[in-house]
């Protein structure tokens, strides 16, 4: 019994895909030459906070179009639409947090103390 359930976690653990932001979507953005930093922030604009944003994101993914993105019409005829993905949620869930941690500019910003 032993035995079976260390086949098991070995055979999930082999083909258990991680969570590699770079390699399984930056890699399209970039050779298509899609701005990242751009479209990450008009969704902040518009959503404000990371919840909001990956809520909007995760729409986006499961039915991409024009109507559910947040970029404009002439975005569109420069870039390509983004083709439906075959993942589920949680997968891009954790693709989506990924993306918003790679972007999210309050790691960028320094806030000076006040010498009072």
């Amino acid at each position: 019994m032993v035995k079976i359930m260390i086949m098991v976690v070995m055979m999930v653990s082999i083909y258990a895909e991680p969570i590699n932001l770079e390699q399984n979507c930056l890699t399209c953005h970039q050779s298509n030459q899609i701005p990242d930093r751009l479209i990450y922030k008009r969704y902040l604009m518009k959503y404000s906070t990371s919840n909001r944003i990956e809520e909007a994101m995760l729409q986006y993914l499961k039915n991409p179009n024009q109507h559910s993105s947040i970029m404009p019409p002439q975005f569109f005829l420069k870039f390509p639409m983004k083709k439906v993905l075959n993942r589920q949620n949680k997968d891009l869930v954790q693709y989506i947090r990924a993306y918003i941690q790679k972007y999210d500019i309050k790691k960028n910003m320094i806030l000076e103390r006040s010498s009072q």
